[in-house]
């Protein structure tokens, strides 16, 4: 699959996403240069953080039979929400980070990081079937 595919397939995902979990929020939907912009960060972080965070977090991954990897996705997804706050893309987790960390917004996105992986699976299956 191409890049701009990708690019595509996580703006989509990350749209669908914030459309299905209630707690997540888009300052601005219409902007979609925002949607464009978040998913290219969040395809950044998937692709340079997430493998050293995997490696890392293996002895954990293994006792806990792979249930830290929605730990990590949810860490990952509040990371995603955090570099959208700084770039004021208007993307929150249940009102995080502009106003405090709760238990809402563990919840959310540990959801969020769940229906974000699966939706953007089924579309990359799509996509990439010829």
């Amino acid at each position: 699959m191409s890049q701009l595919a990708r690019l595509v397939v996580n703006a989509i995902a990350l749209w669908v996403t914030v459309a299905v979990v209630p707690d997540l929020d888009w300052k601005d939907e219409s902007n979609f240069v925002n949607i464009l912009v978040l998913a290219l960060v969040f395809g950044a972080i998937n692709s340079y953080l997430k493998p050293v965070l995997k490696l890392l977090s293996l002895p954990v991954r293994l006792v806990t039979f792979g249930l830290f990897g929605l730990v990590l996705n949810a860490a990952l997804f509040l990371l995603l929400a955090w570099v959208g706050d700084q770039f004021d893309l208007g993307f929150s987790i249940a009102g995080w980070p502009a106003e405090g960390f709760t238990l809402d917004v563990l919840v959310a996105a540990v959801i969020g990081a769940i229906v974000l992986s699966v939706v953007s699976t089924v579309l990359s299956f799509l996509v990439g079937r010829d």
